[in-house]
């Protein structure tokens, strides 16, 4: 059975002093609600996803409390990918006929860290930037650039690309276009990736409205449907998380396999694709997963970024909304507002930032630590 999106909600993502992130869960779906044309009673169940919320469900008493299942899931950085798969599947299978994604988060700022007993690091490993955000994906794409010939003006450029974007996005944490100069100047944190090269732990929920396809015009002459969601993790080999000298194989990524099994499901292939939403944790990130996805082969992302390919009216546009560069990332809510940005994109509603042609393929990608990929494909 077919799935489509037919409405999407946002919180804003930035710093919101005492809000809490299950009150951002409940703006969110409120909004999502709102796009659909329904209310909270219509909704059959829902899925939460969080890292910092130990009970997602608990947005219910916001809502209302109808007594609908309300599960709940954390998987990494593609924890929104699980969420919104696990809500197609339930559709898909029959068992419900509508229902919710909602991801939600309050990160504090300062690099991502972890608990001292899982990696036997203090927490000030990852406040002096030795921690995952910096280390791991400083290592990572300082080995592609090596192989492949890329610059470090390159990561400075899709650093810049997504500030510019998210200056249009009323919704982005980081609204200030930042130069390419005041990019490569900006303090080091893990060479070769400068401050202005990375995301920032922050907070926001996401929330979107799915129902079996055939139903969908009941609620919207506009919806979108989603053509595939997949999630795959690393295999033996793989060049992901503390493994900086391991033989870097590309097929070896979890990205590539989500991304071949999306592309199969969906009956198309990334020359299909209109509009694209990338991991882009760092700068970095985004020019390996551009690769990976298979938007082109290693090493041509130099030409492709200094060529203007990927921006807004370029034939590749990425992160229009100015990715996680400007939004910020928190986790459970990001893989959400990349789906929020492509309905936009495919309705003709992103106003400033919308990409000319009418794009009618929109695609999302990310990428979890130590190695969880999710794909989704959108169609009209």
């Amino acid at each position: 059975m077919s799935v489509a999106i037919i409405g999407v909600g946002l919180h804003p993502f930035g710093r919101f002093g005492d809000t809490s992130a299950i009150d951002m869960g409940a703006v969110a779906i409120r909004a999502a609600l709102a796009d659909a044309g329904i209310t909270w009673p219509d909704v059959q169940f829902a899925f939460g996803g969080s890292f910092e919320v130990d009970n997602p469900d608990a947005v219910t008493s916001r809502l209302g409390l109808t007594g609908i299942p309300f599960m709940d899931v954390y998987n990494g950085c593609a924890t929104a990918a699980s969420a919104l798969q696990l809500t197609a599947d339930a559709i898909r299978s029959g068992q419900f006929d509508l229902g919710v994604a909602v991801g939600m988060d309050k990160h504090a700022a300062g690099a991502f860290t972890s608990d001292p007993v899982d990696y036997a690091a203090p927490p000030w490993y990852g406040e002096m930037g030795y921690f995952l955000t910096t280390k791991f994906f400083a290592m990572k794409i300082n080995r592609y650039m090596h192989d492949h010939g890329i610059s470090a003006e390159t990561l400075a450029r899709v650093a810049a690309k997504n500030y510019r974007n998210g200056a249009l996005n009323p919704n982005a944490f980081r609204r200030t276009p930042v130069s390419v100069e005041d990019i490569l100047a900006s303090r080091m944190l893990n060479h070769p990736l400068t401050h202005y090269m990375f995301c920032a732990p922050d907070e926001g929920a996401a929330a979107v409205v799915l129902c079996r396809a055939d139903q969908a015009h009941r609620y919207t002459s506009t919806p979108v449907y989603l053509r595939a969601t997949t999630l795959r993790t690393r295999r033996y080999g793989a060049f992901e998380v503390h493994a900086s000298w391991a033989a870097v194989d590309q097929d070896d990524a979890p990205t590539v396999y989500a991304s071949r099994a999306a592309y199969e499901q969906a009956g198309i292939g990334p020359e299909d694709v209109d509009v694209v939403q990338l991991q882009d944790t760092d700068a970095g990130a985004e020019v390996i997963h551009l690769a990976e996805n298979g938007f082109c082969a290693d090493g041509d992302q130099e030409r492709l970024v200094a060529d203007g390919a990927t921006e807004i009216d370029g034939p590749l546009p990425v992160n229009t909304d100015g990715g996680l560069i400007a939004n910020g990332e928190p986790i459970g809510a990001s893989g959400l507002r990349q789906v929020h940005e492509l309905v936009l994109q495919l309705r003709g509603q992103a106003g400033d930032r919308q990409v000319p042609g009418s794009p009618k393929v929109g695609y999302a990608q990310l990428y979890g630590a130590p190695g969880t990929a999710g794909v989704s494909i959108l169609t009209t």
